[in-house]
């Protein structure tokens, strides 16, 4: 079974704090995490709330060069659930291009943290 699979399934049913065990095995035996890999367990940090966790994941995405349109919006969503909108806002504006998902998730941002009028005028645009 691959990390990737493995880390996405814990993700993805409940066990986040099992998949951050997983990523961190894999960082241990010098497996590299690729974008995918990212993706899940910026949804487990979104999951669990963890900003502390998801931006030292955000650090290391950066580092290691696999920013890419699926991991931004991974990370717009992170910061949206755990409450960080100048954070989520950033990241939306320093992406290249936006599609439907990046707007729907900068407008459930603002919405969920009780900013309706924002959010309202992102649908505008």
């Amino acid at each position: 079974v691959s990390w990737n699979a493995m880390i996405a399934t814990y993700a993805q049913n409940g066990h986040e704090e099992d998949a951050l065990k997983v990523f961190q095995q894999m960082q241990q035996k010098s497996v590299k995490p690729d974008r995918i890999t990212f993706v899940n367990i910026i949804g487990a940090c979104a999951n669990m709330l963890a900003l502390a966790e998801g931006k030292v994941i955000h650090a290391r995405v950066v580092a290691d060069g696999l920013k890419s349109h699926i991991v931004e919006n991974a990370l717009l969503s992170m910061y949206g659930k755990c409450g960080s909108i100048e954070d989520a806002r950033r990241e939306f504006d320093k992406m290249c291009w936006w599609d439907v998902v990046s707007w729907n998730s900068i407008i459930g941002v603002y919405a969920r943290n009780g900013y309706a009028e924002s959010a309202l005028e992102l649908f505008g645009q």
